[in-house]
């Protein structure tokens, strides 16, 4: 591997960094940022992404040397202090281990939903946590992949891998054009999907009776963002709407722990 030493914040082989924060411009330039030892391990170890650059701190380099072993060694690992990477990258990282990957070539809806048999469909779904949180609950109960509104957060935003587990470098994942998403739920009935609204308005049936009954071939569960929930017109697109009983003393669940325990409910393949 090829490994250099940064001294200084205004290094310029660390310029990269210094616009993580922002994602639009990342997102320009074809990369993303991937944080943590637990994520960029996995993201060398999966070799279907290509790693621009990484930045370490001196501990993150020491417990990573084994899995950089198997780096193309024209990828530079950049060694730093962990004070610096505030300095370098405007955030108090602790965990001293960044990744600069390459974006890979966007998934067409027809293609993921044509591969499919359990996909889930997150309407307008803005917080990075919960993206996060609903790719991990994903790769948990085996859905074969996610589709994302146009107003979706992106799950390859730095926070959205991390809270994930990585998942969403394994999970695949369609991003809907604004002219396809008003036809989605259509697109999705014509393939021979089963639509299931996950929402805590009535009118809906509980979801353990829903559970209950033969399970279809193909499924798609529709979540809303949280505190708005699913629009009007995806629910009342839906084949079934559900809803998960709760004490009348809480609102509602978090996004992410109602997708769980929804797809825990449907069950594993």
């Amino acid at each position: 591997m090829t490994v250099e030493r940064i001294e200084c914040a205004n290094d310029a082989r660390a310029a990269a960094y210094r616009e993580m924060s922002d994602g639009e411009l990342l997102r320009s330039r074809g990369v993303f940022v991937a944080e943590g030892r637990l994520v960029v391990r996995r993201l060398i170890e999966d070799r279907r992404y290509t790693i621009e650059s990484l930045l370490l701190n001196d501990s993150s380099h020491r417990d990573l040397e084994p899995t950089l072993a198997g780096l193309d060694p024209a990828v530079p690992v950049l060694v730093c202090r962990t004070a610096a990477f505030a300095q370098l990258t405007g955030y108090h990282l602790h965990r001293g281990c960044l990744a600069l990957v390459r974006r890979p070539p966007p998934t067409a809806v027809a293609s993921l939903i044509a591969s499919a048999t359990r996909i889930i469909v997150l309407d307008g779904v803005t917080n990075a946590d919960n993206v996060g949180g609903v790719f991990r609950d994903a790769a948990a109960f085996d859905v074969d992949a996610v589709l994302l509104s146009p107003a979706t957060c992106d799950p390859l935003y730095r926070k959205a891998i991390r809270t994930s587990m990585a998942a969403a470098l394994q999970v695949p994942f369609a991003r809907a054009a604004p002219d396809e998403w008003d036809t989605v739920v259509a697109g999705l009935r014509a393939a021979g999907f089963t639509v299931v609204a996950l929402t805590p308005r009535e009118p809906s049936e509980p979801l353990d009776l829903f559970a209950a009954r033969p399970r279809p071939r193909r499924l798609a569960l529709l979540i809303g963002a949280e505190g708005t929930g699913l629009s009007a017109a995806m629910e009342s697109a839906a084949d079934h709407r559900v809803r998960i009983p709760i004490s009348s003393r809480v609102d509602s669940l978090n996004l992410a722990v109602a997708a769980g325990i929804a797809l825990a409910q449907l069950g594993r393949r």
